[in-house]
């Protein structure tokens, strides 16, 4: 989880539908920004969803735990060297301006589908940008499979 402060930690928890100008920057709750100066997300496009690529938006401390993850893989194992190359083609790090905005370079935009709003999506250690379309069709999805993932928590 991302550190906000002294000892605070932030939750990217809730939903949050934000208008995305011109130049592709999208602001980023006020909630879910760093407090320290210098803090990169890293952006990378994700493609596991059935209804659409979205962008994945890690914290430092996210980003170097899937790094280990796959650092911990075989290295006979190839989809090691697969993960490695998309998420190292894939990503950028990005750091907020003055105004709390994040910029979505602009091919990312296009393979996620976002161009004038976005939804912004709390994953509680993480957090996902969205075209309001494919993510109003994840959502469905997810509401119809909200039972089965809540009696993993029983």
């Amino acid at each position: 989880m991302a550190v906000k402060g002294a000892n605070v930690p932030v939750y990217y928890n809730s939903l949050y539908r934000h208008g995305v100008d011109a130049k592709r920057r999208v602001q980023i709750p006020a909630k879910w920004r760093p407090a320290e100066k210098g803090f990169e997300f890293t952006l990378i496009v994700w493609p596991k969803s059935a209804h659409g690529t979205c962008l994945r938006v890690l914290p430092p401390e996210q980003m170097a735990k899937l790094m280990r993850d796959i650092d911990a893989m075989s290295n006979d194992d190839p989809n090691k060297v697969v993960l490695k190359r998309f998420i190292g083609s894939e990503s950028i790090q990005v750091a907020l301006d003055s105004a709390g905005r994040i910029c979505i370079p602009e091919a990312m935009s296009k393979a996620a589908g976002v161009e004038n709003e976005a939804m912004l999506v709390g994953l509680l250690d993480r957090f996902e940008v969205w075209s309001p379309v494919r993510y109003e069709m994840a959502s469905k999805a997810d509401r119809g499979m909200a039972g089965a993932a809540f009696k993993m928590m029983e």
